[in-house]
């Protein structure tokens, strides 16, 4: 394989809740899969079948020379044609340097890691833009893969371009010196790998492997399967990596969880692949620091990741919302506006932002006449929530929300019970919905809740002129209801008069309260 360098994706992932939604790459026909269930695939056996995928193997290295090597010899006998693999060993500042030994994959690269960052996940970042395969796989640098490590992984990608592949591993005391190059290259070739260590005295991968039991290997996982990636063994396709955003680089700890909550809501489906064995040398960062690393990480995941629901307990405002609340206001009265956004600030489910669609830009601040402004009601809306921290304006309304994992697009006047924002997307992932359509009176439109990770997967599986909503169908749950238990039109007309101008005098201490009869 000669391998092409590739510009990493432009987006800015300083802020995950800004206006990034890149096109997804549409391949042809796919396989449709409904949730997680990536049981309708049956890959083929291993040794039986004929791959043409190229791939690129990512190996971030901080320091840890003797456990790279090991890891670069068990690479060079992999099953996986070697034409049709690289590596890519990123140097994330190590010192001394790190170097390829002599017993490593015939095509491998050394880079050094991208200047203006550290750390694992920007090294990640830094060799995924240097990626000529059309998978990339991560390895980590004390990570020994078995013989069919990446062939087990690849298969799967051969059959489906939105799959997030998961290799296993197991964690083994080690000590440097502990295995030479040379006998960890020969074990591997002979398919011997399993004898460099005890399997008996080896430590699985806690808690992640319990998620596996409960949901049938991922099959029957829930909206938060993206959670269960551990970057020291995975693989996804290269263009869905970039369409997800790839890495990022602020992320120091825990950026493998954040990146599979990203990959997750841009449609991706999660694939445990048990016969993708490894060795990991040595106790992980999460074995011997468990308290203190759930505590570094947690603010950072609690404002990427919206389906970390427990630890949104607060009132507070995210940086990535759980629900975009899209309102489009253009030919709209304010109190109309008000009617929709108001409830949604003030109801139970506080983790929200709304975005207002208008021609914000032809709010200027040339002289007009005050009371007979063509823009009255536009500019009304706007000074109305021009401070509100949970409003956003756009001029246009996005292809989807995402990260966030859920859109609920409303025309203004529909008005959202207490609770009704709340319960409807707990109705959603009760049911495993990805869309859910509320008709008002006459069926006109009312709104319309879409799970981001649906529409973004149907966006990759949708042949040209198909409509949309029929390939959500295909990969989730549909409801078309006019059920008003959610919300409906309901925008009374504000009440000003004397009293209610005497009672503002009251509200703002102009006047005393009179005492209530």
């Amino acid at each position: 394989m000669t391998p092409t360098a590739q510009p990493s994706d432009p987006s800015d992932l300083s802020d995950p809740a800004g206006p990034r939604d890149p096109a997804p790459t549409v391949r042809g026909a796919q396989p449709r899969i409904r949730g997680n269930d990536h049981g309708v695939l049956e890959p083929p056996a291993l040794g039986k079948w004929e791959p043409h995928l190229t791939a690129t193997v990512v190996v971030p290295a901080y320091n840890g020379q003797d456990a790279l090597d090991l890891t670069l010899a068990a690479l060079a006998a992999q099953s996986y044609p070697a034409h049709l693999t690289e590596v890519v060993v990123v140097d994330d500042g190590s010192s001394p340097p790190i170097r390829i030994p002599g017993i490593a994959p015939e095509n491998t690269r050394l880079v050094p890691s991208a200047d203006g960052g550290w750390g694992r996940s920007h090294a990640v970042r830094t060799g995924a833009a240097e990626a000529g395969g059309e998978v990339v796989v991560w390895i980590d640098n004390d990570t020994l893969a078995h013989r069919e490590h990446l062939e087990a992984q690849l298969r799967w990608h051969h059959l489906a371009d939105y799959l997030v592949v998961l290799g296993s591993r197991r964690v083994v005391d080690h000590k440097p010196g502990d295995l030479t190059p040379a006998a960890v290259h020969e074990a591997v070739a002979r398919g011997a790998a399993d004898t460099l260590y005890d399997e008996e005295t080896s430590r699985p991968n806690g808690w992640i492997d319990a998620v596996r039991e409960a949901t049938d290997d991922l099959r029957a996982a829930g909206p938060s399967v993206g959670t269960t990636l551990v970057g020291s063994t995975a693989s996804v396709r290269r263009d869905l990596l970039r369409s997800a955003g790839d890495s990022d680089p602020g992320m120091i700890l825990g950026e493998d969880t954040e990146l599979g909550y990203r990959l997750s809501q841009a449609g991706a489906v999660f694939v445990p692949e048990p016969e993708a064995r490894s060795w990991h040398l040595g106790a992980p960062t999460i074995e011997r620091e468990q308290g203190g690393l759930l505590r570094l990480i947690r603010p950072h995941l609690t404002h990427r990741v919206p389906t970390m629901r427990l630890a949104r307990r607060r009132r507070r405002q995210w940086l990535v919302p759980y629900v975009d609340v899209v309102v489009e206001v253009a030919d709209a009265t304010a109190e109309d506006v008000r009617a929709t956004v108001d409830p949604v600030l003030d109801g139970t489910l506080p983790d929200v932002r709304v975005t207002l669609v208008g021609p914000w830009e032809r709010l200027t601040g040339e002289r007009r006449s005050v009371f007979g402004d063509p823009l009255v009601e536009l500019r009304l809306v706007r000074d109305e929530y021009a401070h509100e921290g949970r409003v956003a304006f756009a001029a246009e309304v996005p292809r989807t929300s995402f990260p966030a994992p859920f859109r609920l697009r409303c025309a203004p006047g529909w008005r959202p019970a207490p609770d009704g924002l709340a319960a409807l997307v707990r109705e959603a992932d009760t049911d495993g919905l990805g869309l859910v359509e509320i008709t008002g009176p006459a069926d006109e439109f009312g709104a319309r809740l879409e799970r981001t990770s649906a529409v973004r997967r149907a966006l990759l599986l949708a042949a040209p002129g198909e409509e949309l909503d029929a390939v959500v169908a295909d990969v989730s749950g549909v409801l078309r209801t006019d059920d008003t238990r959610w919300g409906g039109p309901d925008a009374p007309p504000d009440d000003v008069s004397v009293d209610s101008l005497l009672a503002m005098l009251e509200e703002q201490g102009l006047r005393p309260p009179t005492r209530p009869q």
